[in-house]
C-alpha cells in the first residue's frame, strides 16, 4: 500500500507516530494498522456515543501492544449502545462494527462508525424535535 503526505503531517502506523517534514510517499510493504492524522478523532471532538465508541476503537488500533482496558471499556460501550438503541440501522451497524472488533479489524471498524455518524446525528435531531420540552 502506498501512501502520499504532505509537509508536517503525521502518520499513526502500529502505535508509532511518524511526522514527516516534507511531501513524501510512503510504502507500506507488509500488514500494519495505520491512521492518517485526518482520522485521528481528538478526545474533545467525541461528544457523542457514536464518536465516544469510535475514539475507544482508535485507541485499540493506536497502541496494539496493550487493547485490554480499551477492549473492556469498548466492550461496556457497545452493550450500553445495544441496550438502548431502537434504529435497525444503527443495530445492525454496531453488530458489524463488533464483529470487526473481535477480529481485530480496527481500521474497519473504524470506517464503519464513521459511516453511522450520521444515523446517529438524525436519530438525535429527530429526538430534538419531539423533545417534551419544546417551547409552547
Amino acid at each position: 500500500m502506498k501512501i502520499s503526505l504532505r509537509a508536517g503531517e503525521r502518520i499513526y502506523i502500529n502505535g508509532a507516530v511518524l511526522r514527516v517534514d516534507r511531501k513524501v510517499s510512503v510504502e507500506l510493504v507488509n500488514d500494519v494498522m495505520f491512521l492518517l492524522e485526518g482520522q485521528v478523532m481528538q478526545a474533545s471532538d467525541a461528544t457523542t456515543a457514536m464518536r465516544q465508541l469510535y475514539f475507544i476503537v482508535q485507541l485499540m488500533l493506536m497502541n496494539p501492544t496493550d487493547v485490554r482496558d480499551a477492549s473492556v471499556l469498548y466492550a461496556q460501550h457497545h452493550a450500553a449502545l445495544v441496550a438502548v438503541c431502537e434504529s435497525r440501522e444503527m443495530l445492525d451497524g454496531l453488530a458489524a462494527v463488533d464483529e470487526l472488533v473481535k477480529t481485530t479489524r480496527y481500521f474497519e471498524a473504524l470506517k464503519r462508525i464513521r459511516a453511522l455518524f450520521p444515523v446517529e446525528q438524525a436519530i438525535l435531531a429527530g429526538a430534538a424535535i419531539h423533545s417534551p420540552f419544546e417551547a409552547a
